[in-house]
């Protein structure tokens, strides 16, 4: 006997459209297994199965429109099953149950995409190992790893009522950013630029003396600053009644993880474990090569310091290490530093940093590193061979999706450990949800965040609840920094995308020449069409703050001129970006007006 599941009672919506089915033909249904998904300008909503059985036909497409009483489904009954409650499927309200959670998905192909994203490539589905039944569950959400993404996860699950879990392999809450990343990294970048500073105001007429270092008391000045934050997340923990285990987790079925002696059954999960740095395998297993985390609590200042990778951590570390007094050199593969930003933006850094390390290299490849007594004799691509006392190996992460035992959920990872998810965050499980480092590009604490909120809100029943931004701003906080957000004109070029392209140099800048730093530039790209802005970078001192507007600018759909005319403090580093809309809107006073284009 075939049951034809319709479109049960809308309300007063019609002509709803179908975003998502989460059914194949031939697959076995449970009674209230999600068939797919509806969405209302107010809600998502799930079409559950009324009766247990087989999927015969599946009558409808993502984008098709549906109105009550429409036909969706075709099931096979089971025999001996019965229908649910009234015998027709209902829409389901409340809070997600973990028969059917709220907004189930089908497996994804990708990582939800915004532009400079790179999601991970789809993953076979492994197959689960069969859970046990149970009646109940310990939590309704398991989140794994405590970074920024895992802690706004559960943070933001039990302000929306939700039993939280949170599991950490490390004593300290705030993963690698907090304890070993973002917030360390930027305090010794500080202290960097506070003795930069002091040097170059030499030349304007003051002078200190040469700073003593007293490296043992900076780190602790740095520990402390980490020791801040994570104690204040394990009180928010506390008073937000979130549950901290600590130790490794691992799956143990789709509705289990076992951490230690402990198992943990949960209704939803929600995956944080980010990433860890590349090793190079013909780098020897050495004390005098470090990784960013052992950049972070040096004991010594090395004279000669080799950074392999000239991306967003290595130029960091090279320039608290420059500052601390190392002789720095820089080697990156590609042509240019930090590849996958335009190059006029790296151009005032490169100079900068040109005339203070001893070398940068690029288009240039270590080929092998010998051990020594005098140090670590590196042989590069282009002949050369140095000997240095220290290597920094920052050549990028990766993600540690084959670390948790995914498959015996029936979690799909890829073979480079990344786990596909939908714009609900969605694995192909779903209730299991991942976020952060671990579905891919950009690697950023400020995407796990916001992706972290999305989960969360979708295992609440949030209604609309996606991750849906327009861009992901990347900065790197070198000196000067360097930020850029939306298209860039490599994106554009290779996509073959139009735009009008703006740059405000800061050497016409006053505030930018009251701090004796003209050597930033911001420029705006604009849809010729439209006006609207595309994308953004700047370079400078601060830009890793200025590019927000930017961000919001974009996000809002503003053109050239709804910046122009937005009124910005004098003198400011802020105003680079007016002026730069300014130039595009041909209303600049500040340098003569471009040329209308014939």
């Amino acid at each position: 006997m075939s049951t034809e599941v319709k479109v049960p009672e809308l309300g007063d919506f019609e002509n709803v459209p179908v975003i998502e089915i989460l059914v194949g033909v031939g697959d076995d249904v449970e009674a209230e297994t999600p068939l797919l998904t509806l969405e209302s300008d107010k809600a998502t909503m799930d079409v559950p199965s009324p009766v247990a059985g087989k999927v015969e036909q599946i009558l409808v497409a993502i984008g098709d429109h549906v109105s009550e009483g429409t036909p969706i489904v075709l099931v096979a009954e089971t025999a001996g099953a019965g229908a649910s409650p009234g015998g027709q499927s209902q829409p389901a309200a409340g809070a997600p149950s973990a028969a059917a959670p709220a907004g189930a998905a089908a497996a994804p192909e990708s990582s939800a995409a915004v532009p400079g994203s790179t999601g991970p490539a789809p993953a076979a589905t492994p197959p689960a190992a069969a859970a046990p039944a149970r009646s109940s569950y310990e939590t309704q959400v398991v989140v794994i790893g405590a970074g920024p993404g895992g802690y706004t996860a559960a943070f933001r699950a039990a302000d929306l009522g939700l039993k939280t879990i949170l599991i950490e392999r490390y004593e300290r809450l705030g993963g690698v950013c907090l304890n070993v990343g973002c917030i360390p990294s930027k305090a010794f970048l500080h202290a960097a630029k506070t003795m930069s500073d002091a040097e170059d105001m030499v030349a304007r007429g003051l002078h200190f003396e040469a700073p003593t270092i007293d490296l043992a008391a900076l780190v602790g000045w740095k520990d402390e600053v980490v020791g801040q934050l994570t104690g204040g997340l394990a009180q928010l923990a506390k008073r937000r009644k979130v549950e901290v285990v600590t130790g490794v987790a691992e799956f143990v079925d789709p509705h289990a993880v076992r951490v230690g002696d402990r198992e943990i059954t949960f209704e939803n999960a929600i995956i944080a474990a980010g990433s860890r740095p590349v090793k190079l395998p013909f780098i020897p297993e050495d004390p005098r090569v470090i990784d960013s985390t052992g950049a972070l609590s040096p004991s010594e200042i090395p004279g000669r310091f080799l950074v392999i990778g000239g991306g967003v951590i290595g130029l960091e570390m090279a320039t608290v290490y420059d500052a601390l007094g190392a002789e720095v050199t820089v080697v990156e593969m590609l042509d240019q530093l930090i590849p996958g930003c335009d190059k006029d933006l790296v151009k005032p850094l490169a100079t900068r940093i040109g005339k203070r390390y001893k070398q940068i290299l690029t288009g240039t490849e270590v080929k092998a590193v010998t051990a020594g007594d005098e140090g670590l004799s590196v042989e590069f691509s282009n002949g050369q061979t140095e000997i240095y006392d220290q290597i920094l190996v920052a050549v990028g992460r990766v993600p540690n999706g084959k670390l948790l035992g995914a498959e015996r959920a029936g979690v799909a990872v890829s073979d480079r450990g990344f786990i596909g998810v939908d714009a609900q965050q969605r694995t192909n499980v779903p209730h299991i949800y991942a976020i952060g480092d671990i579905v891919g590009q950009p690697m950023l604490a400020h995407k796990a965040t916001h992706e972290a909120k999305v989960a969360a809100e979708v295992i609440a029943g949030v209604p609309g609840a996606a991750f849906d931004a327009r861009t992901v701003p990347s900065v790197a906080y070198t000196d000067p920094e360097v930020a850029w957000m939306g298209l860039t004109e490599a994106t554009a070029a290779a996509q073959d995308v139009k735009y009008e392209k703006q740059v405000f140099p800061w050497a016409a800048s006053g505030r930018a020449l009251g701090l004796g730093r003209p050597d930033g530039l911001t420029k705006l790209l604009f849809d010729p069409d439209s006006g609207r802005l595309l994308g953004a970078g700047i370079t400078g001192v601060g830009a890793g703050d200025l590019i927000a507007e930017t961000v919001l600018a974009l996000e809002a759909g503003l053109d050239a001129q709804d910046i122009a005319l937005t009124i910005h403090p004098h003198p400011t580093l802020s105003e680079t970006v007016a002026f730069a809309a300014e130039m595009q809107d041909r209303s600049i006073t500040d340098l003569m007006p471009p040329r209308k284009k014939s």
